[in-house]
């Protein structure tokens, strides 16, 4: 199986619910956390036209992963019907590929747009606002109980839910290991998994997430191929 036809089995799993600073999320194993009380849904890191941005700089990827995010995108707003999308920054791969997305794409995109409240989030690879694309932009914004941005801060506030690490978790038993995409909480805050299908991931136990969280109660929600695992930090691998 390869890892587009995983992730669109994968977003046909079960959600879990959690709680972040007091605040109800499903976690959705596409990789979005809707709030239901809020009508909330929160994406991140799509990194859409990738595989466009490397072949402008002569390195060839397959060409299937804008279509097959917006897919998924597709997907899981049609399961929640959200009435606000926040989208947690690095929503396009560099700062030109907005501009140049190909119409087809952009209409789809377009559509998923509108008709909702939708909300760029700057990230380090589209700090500038999506071209052509309806939207507010902001750098970060609070919702509920919860503080939406892009990098996540070990010195922000309770209630941060960010993306930009791409968490991922492993787990090693019985002589063999599984390493698989993951929300990353402790209850306070929380960091999302990347969303588009062409992304990497860097482990949780990274020293780049010290910090973020009270090691005695992070757990990573990791996303299985029909339902989400909650693994304390203390049982995974590095």
């Amino acid at each position: 199986m390869n890892m587009i036809d995983r992730r669109f089995r994968q977003a046909g799993g079960e959600g879990v619910e959690t709680i972040v600073n007091g605040g109800r999320l499903v976690c959705d194993p596409s990789g979005i956390v809707f709030s239901p009380d809020l009508g909330l849904l929160i994406v991140s890191d799509l990194h859409l036209e990738k595989g466009a941005a490397f072949a402008r700089r002569g390195m060839m990827l397959p060409p299937y992963d804008t279509a097959a995010t917006l897919a998924l995108l597709d997907a899981a707003l049609a399961r929640y019907a959200p009435i606000h999308v926040v989208a947690l920054g690095d929503s396009f791969h560099d700062r030109h590929g907005a501009a140049l997305m190909p119409a087809p794409f952009r209409e789809r995109l377009a559509g998923l747009v509108a008709g909702r409240r939708w909300t760029w989030i700057s990230g380090n690879h589209d700090p500038e606002p999506p071209a052509g694309l309806s939207g507010e932009v902001a750098e970060e914004i609070a919702l509920g109980p919860w503080l939406l941005r892009h990098e996540p801060s070990p010195h922000a506030r309770a209630g941060e839910i960010a993306g930009h690490l791409h968490p991922v978790a492993r787990v090693s038993g019985r002589g063999r290991s599984v390493r698989g995409a993951c929300f990353a909480t402790d209850g306070s805050r929380m960091v999302m998994p990347s969303f588009g299908v062409t992304t990497g991931g860097l482990n949780v136990l990274d020293r780049a997430f010290d910090g973020l969280f009270a090691r005695e109660r992070a757990k990573a929600l990791v996303i299985g191929t029909t339902r989400i695992y909650p693994i304390p930090f203390g049982a995974l691998s590095a």
